[in-house]
């Protein structure tokens, strides 16, 4: 059984080998080998020793091997064999490489190669080995290593694969006859070199009528034409493909393919209806949307988009239509107010077509479509209208209390004509100046009118129906109050001047200029003279520029500031307008003393005040701000001169003054005179017979005084401390240098001796048994201990 197996895969070989040229070659190799004689090699092994090649009994290039191999015993691969193989086992052969020793194993004794384990050409396809034939026992090379290939033979044993599954594509609806689709690809790992097993073929399972594919490149093309989106979108396709060209017993495999057709803009926009009819009310806004139809459009998307518009209204630009592009309706708004008593009811035709037309498509079926909307107006109860859009009265500012004004009108539009009560919002005139009659709009004056305080009025009159007072209506009504010349004419501005006491006759001193609340329709024109009746013993006239203005001129050549300080000159001013107003303004002069040039030199205070342009009042209160002033000037140095009265020399230890030195000089003890002298301390009851104030310069620069100081009785017996005091005094009197002012001179002179001798210990114990310290005991119980300490210890001052 093994033998006719081993048969078998022979033949297999020797048909392969037959149909490639490698295969011939290795045959006249192998056949021609065992003929050669052997042949004689230069070189070393690595031992030094000369090495000597015989040929092989096989001369071999490459083995072939079946893949997938499913028999029980291994598969044998080949032969190796050396012509200096006796049959003695003497030679070993050795087999290294890809898969030696684990894939592929070799009888050592007689050269035979097996395969160990099935192979997968896919996985690898050939293995590189290398032989050579030892020695047994000395191990020794009998020939050179030489290599081969084992190469696995293929089979059909993988079915083809395709790229994806499934795939996803779209084609256009109406597409002509034979519109390629996509392509599909399948791939098949078997070797493509050999025979048909990698030779894929494909076709077409399911998805006829509709779609076909080319069996050689996988290309899908339609099968039937103008196929239609809105009939059929989605369609599912499988595709085979198959191995060994299409053969029986081949290997397939098969993939989904999802085909959506996608829109063109083959189907034009239709209305449902041929006749549509809305309702609107009167009371609508123009602007508002009194209608909405929709078309309907088989395609999708942009081709799905449409546009409308009037053709044709019995009521011209009324209407307008718009298209709403998120919902494709067509939305008719209103342009102009409806009114049913004049018009109920509106016919418009509409047209839609599509946004985008596909001229392809244009000669099947028409583009448009049209229908007919009825528009109905509803009536409403609406509120009275006035015939304007607001009123604009005048009325003289002179007009009674009852005078009307004028009138407004307003009407019920709808057709009960209901009466109309008119009526003023007093939001509008809150101090009532106005009123209206309810019954024919007459508006007249409750209050008399003052162009000057408010020469416009705006207020509304309100309309409200009779039989349904919840409809009103407003209106605004502005009434301009007519000038009338009521007001006289005034000086400008408040006019002060000053006259010099060496003035001359016809000088002019002021000009002044008048105002009139009034504004008269040519302007105003002002007329100025003097009072008549001081015209006779006038110091001043008025001289009537003729352009609104006055000159005030002097009438007498000098003036006495004594004998008159002040004169009040009356200018009448009159306006010419009718009823002609006229009033009498007082001017002021005052009489000051000038230079030859006319400069004021003095006047009194009111004058001078005046001249520099500040008034009575002004000067006042700069006056009483410099009094404020200086007063908390004074209290604020007043307070800090009592502060510093009250704040010691030196406040704490931080307390450091710029001008307090400090030398920490201890002096040179009792015989250092000019240290300190305690004698100051001693005899503060000592009085000076003459003092000289130092902080007063003297009028005569004599010598000083000598003093004498005067001491106790006690001290009078030490000449020594006398005399030093005395001349401290003198030098200190004599010093140039000394502070100006009283101030303490301490000397620190002890004298030559004290009266209370020595306090020191040390001069007053001889021993220490002299000492006698029980007294302390009777200081009481704190001192006790001590005594007892001092006893023992002797007198603690010595230690």
């Amino acid at each position: 059984m093994l033998r006719g197996r081993t048969v078998l895969l022979l033949l297999v070989l020797w048909a392969y080998l037959c149909s490639h040229g490698d295969g011939l070659r290795a045959l006249k190799r192998t056949t021609g080998g065992r003929r050669g004689a052997a042949l004689t090699l230069t070189g070393q092994d690595a031992n030094g020793v000369p090495l000597r090649r015989s040929k092989r009994g096989w001369m071999w290039n490459q083995f072939f091997l079946l893949e997938e191999y499913t028999g029980l015993d291994n598969q044998y691969v080949g032969k190796l064999h050396s012509d200096g193989d006796r049959g003695d086992g003497s030679i070993r052969y050795v087999l290294t490489g890809d898969g030696a020793g684990t894939l592929f194993i070799i009888d050592e004794n007689s050269g035979d190669i097996h395969a160990t384990k099935r192979l997968d050409r896919e996985e690898k396809a050939y293995y590189t080995l290398r032989a050579k034939a030892v020695n047994r026992i000395t191990n020794t090379s009998l020939e050179g290593e030489s290599e081969f290939i084992i190469k696995i033979h293929d089979i059909n044993d993988n079915e083809p694969k395709f790229t994806k599954d499934p795939y996803f594509t779209h084609v256009p609806e109406m597409s002509p006859l034979g519109t390629v689709v996509m392509q599909v690809t399948a791939t098949d790992a078997d070797d493509a070199t050999y025979g048909n097993s990698a030779r894929v073929v494909y076709s077409i399972l399911q998805g006829q009528p509709y779609f076909s594919v080319d069996p050689n490149t996988g290309v899908i093309k339609t099968a039937l034409p103008n196929m239609d989106r809105e009939t059929k979108e989605n369609y599912v396709v499988v595709i085979q493909a198959k191995d060994m060209a299409g053969q029986m017993g081949g290997l397939s495999g098969t993939t989904t393919v999802s085909i959506t057709l996608s829109d063109v803009n083959d189907n034009p926009p239709r209305f449902p209806k041929s006749l549509y009819e809305f309702k609107a009310p009167e009371s609508s806004e123009p602007g508002s949307t009194v209608a909405v139809l929709q078309a309907t459009d088989a395609d999708i998307g942009r081709n799905a988009e449409m546009n409308y518009r009037i053709t044709s209204s019995d009521g011209p630009a009324m209407f307008d239509i718009s298209t709403n592009r998120s919902t494709q309706e067509g939305v008719i708004t209103l342009r102009k107010p409806l009114d049913f008593e004049r018009k109920r009811s509106y016919t418009l035709r509409i047209q839609v077509e599509n946004s985008n037309p596909d001229p392809r498509f244009l000669r099947y079926a028409a583009t448009t479509d049209e229908a007919m909307v009825k528009l109905i107006v509803e009536d409403v109860d609406e509120p009275p209208v006035f015939d304007r859009v607001s009123y604009v009265m005048e009325v003289k500012e002179d007009s009674a209390v009852g005078t009307i004004i004028g009138s407004v009108s307003a009407t019920d539009p709808d057709s009960s004509r209901s009466p109309v009560r008119y009526s003023i919002d007093r939001r509008t005139d809150m101090d009532r100046v106005f009123n209206v009659h309810p019954g024919n709009g007459s508006v007249f004056m409750l209050r008399t009118l003052d162009r000057e305080e408010n020469p416009w009025h705006n207020i509304s009159v309100i309309a409200t129906e009779f039989n349904n007072p919840r409809q009103i209506s407003r209106i605004p009504v502005y009434i301009r109050v007519l000038d009338v010349n009521d007001n006289a004419p005034t000086f400008a501005t408040y006019y002060e001047t000053f006259v010099c006491e060496n003035a001359k006759a016809n000088q002019r001193i002021q000009t002044v200029s008048a105002t009139d609340a009034d504004e008269p329709i040519g302007g105003h024109r002002f007329f100025f003279s003097l009072a008549h009746e001081v015209s006779g013993k006038a110091n001043f006239t008025v001289r009537d520029n003729k352009d609104n203005t006055a000159g005030i001129l002097t009438r007498r050549n000098s003036y006495s500031r004594l004998q008159m300080s002040t004169y009040l000159v009356p200018v009448v001013i009159s306006d010419g307008d009718f009823p002609m107003q006229s009033s009498t303004n007082t001017l002021t002069v005052r009489v000051c003393t000038c230079d030859h040039e006319g400069n004021m030199q003095l006047c009194n205070q009111e004058a001078l005040v005046l001249t520099a342009g500040l008034s009575t009042g002004a000067l006042m209160a700069i006056i009483i701000c410099v009094l404020i002033l200086l007063i908390i000037v004074v209290l604020f140095a007043a307070l800090r001169r009592q502060q510093r009265k009250k704040e010691p020399l030196i406040i704490s230890k931080e307390d450091v003054r710029d001008n307090v030195v400090s030398y920490n000089d201890e002096g040179g003890g009792e015989e250092d005179t000019q240290a300190f002298d305690i004698g100051t301390l001693r005899n503060p009851e000592a009085i000076e017979e003459s003092k000289q104030r130092r902080d007063i310069k003297p009028e005569t620069l004599n010598p000083p005084v000598r003093r004498t100081v005067v001491l106790p009785p006690a001290y009078r017996d030490n000449s020594d401390v006398r005399e030093f005091i005395n001349q401290r005094l003198q030098d200190n009197d004599q010093d140039p240098t000394a502070p100006p002012y009283d101030s303490l001179a301490t000397y620190a002179y002890e004298g030559s001796g004290s009266v209370a001798e020595s306090l020191s210990s040390l001069g007053s114990v001889t021993t220490e048994g002299d000492q006698d310290y029980n007294y302390l005991s009777e200081w009481g119980p704190r001192f006790r201990k001590l005594a007892d300490m001092t006893a023992t210890l002797g007198d603690p001052c010595l230690y």
